[in-house]
């Protein structure tokens, strides 16, 4: 204490002044990778926001540690170039963002001042907004009062009693948009991240390789840096990955994967670094980690086929022109989050499933992958829903019927379909930690009022 008193007559700083902490330096860094990154995705995926727009939605109710720091860094947009700059240090460069066309945006490196790869195709996307619904967007809206039409109309005028705040809500009923609505701002093309619902549709890039014959989900999963001998994470199955049951242990319960999101790090070299912690198949640990390492064994398997793996292409085939996969700065997608989706994008998923994985006739996911997703298979969450394959299941609420299952995301992103009513229900949203969306209640609602 002596030395303390001391150090303060001396005219030495108390700590309060000091240099801030090594951990409130990287939730800088984090805070300006976010901003880029969010501001990058929200301005040129899809039809585009407005940066006000972005800031009221994209850059409030985030992670606690960077939310003021998102908030006060300034983006420097380059349009032309089509790149957000973010600056958060003077002597070091400013984090960056730069959108790859079909492939969204990229987010570079903590540190980096250029682009460390060849610039990704950017070829347009095709045009499909004239061909009817559900490929395209023509002769999809709801023209007079259609029998049943009434009571999800009432769903939609009491969304408000659900919880959390809604951007957009569609019902589909066999195939036709019966209840289609937008906040200000928003419409049909819009496009929102889709947090973790991108887990859902690694499941469906993955079932499509099933069906190609190019992977087999049963076998071990085709990490390189697992197969030095001794390594036990090598006996871990892709299947074991996608029910979150792989065994490894990661940072977190939940596991945010920051350092990929916000640091521009390496999916590869994150995700294999983590050691095995329980037998695979033993515990349920949800971790975005495992999404990704299932999806690095996808890009494995097809690049042994001579395959490359390309999320654009396959969501193309089902009409999802406004869906971007984005991807890490070495190529691999980020599968575990960072897509950005429309609602209407969303309900032609869901459509996908609802008819068994046939879209316009022609088969895209194996027969039966719809129930292999939806089927809970070893250790369970303990929490009210069940997890099958990449697919939250509705297995513990009352008022549902039992073969609904559902593609959740953080901040009220749903993808709901239940194929024995042939319905389909997507809510996207920008709640917060306070407010939240009860989504059994929401479905609960939908099938209450569904004439059959």
């Amino acid at each position: 204490m002596r030395l303390f008193g001391a150090a303060l007559l001396a005219g030495a700083a108390p700590a309060a002044a000091q240099a801030p902490k090594p951990d409130a330096e990287l939730h800088r860094a984090w805070a300006a990778g976010y901003r880029a990154a969010f501001t990058c995705s929200s301005l040129w995926n899809g039809a585009g926001k407005s940066l006000a727009a972005i800031e009221r939605d994209e850059l409030t109710n985030i992670y606690p540690e960077i939310e003021a720091d998102v908030r006060a860094l300034k983006a420097d947009v380059d349009p032309r170039a089509k790149r957000v700059s973010v600056t958060y240090r003077d002597d070091m460069p400013p984090r960056i963002a730069e959108w790859r066309g079909r492939e969204g945006c990229v987010t570079l490196p903590i540190g980096a001042s250029a682009p460390t790869s060849a610039k990704g195709r950017v070829a347009a996307r095709p045009n499909l907004d004239d061909r009817p619904w559900p490929m395209g967007d023509s002769d999809s809206r709801v023209v007079g009062k259609s029998a049943g039409l009434q009571p999800f109309v009432e769903v939609l005028t009491h969304r408000g009693d659900f919880g959390g705040r809604t951007s957009s809500l569609m019902i589909v009923k066999r195939g036709r948009i019966m209840v289609e609505w937008y906040q200000p701002g928003h419409d049909l093309h819009t496009a929102q991240r889709t947090f973790s619902v991108a887990k859902s549709m690694a499941a469906t890039l993955i079932g499509h390789a099933v069906l190609k014959g190019r992977i087999d989900v049963t076998k071990p999963a085709m990490i390189a840096e697992w197969k030095s001998p001794g390594d036990p994470r090598a006996a871990i199955t892709t299947e074991q990955l996608m029910r979150m049951a792989s065994g490894l242990t990661s940072d977190t319960a939940g596991n945010r994967t920051d350092a990929i999101y916000m640091g521009g790090a390496s999916v590869r070299q994150w995700t294999t670094q983590w050691p095995l912690l329980n037998p695979p198949n033993a515990r349920y640990r949800y971790a975005n980690n495992d999404t990704l390492l299932a999806t690095l064994s996808l890009k494995a398997a097809l690049e042994k086929a001579e395959t490359p793996l390309d999320p654009a292409a396959f969501f193309d085939r089902l009409g999802m022109t406004r869906t971007f996969a984005e991807h890490d700065k070495d190529g691999n997608y980020i599968l575990s989050s960072q897509v950005w989706t429309s609602a209407r994008d969303l309900a032609r998923l869901g459509l996908l499933y609802q008819n068994d994985g046939v879209w316009q006739g022609e088969r895209l996911l194996p027969e039966g992958w719809r129930r292999f997703v939806t089927t809970p298979s070893g250790p369970q969450p303990d929490r009210d829903f069940g997890y099958g394959a990449g697919f939250w299941l509705f297995d513990k609420s009352d008022g549902i019927p039992a073969d609904a299952f559902g593609a959740f995301g953080n901040r009220g992103q749903y993808l709901v379909v239940i194929p024995s009513r042939q319905l389909v229900i997507v809510r996207q949203g920008y709640d917060d930690g306070k407010t939240r969306l009860d989504i059994a209640k929401l479905v609960a609602a939908v099938v209450a009022a569904d004439p059959r």
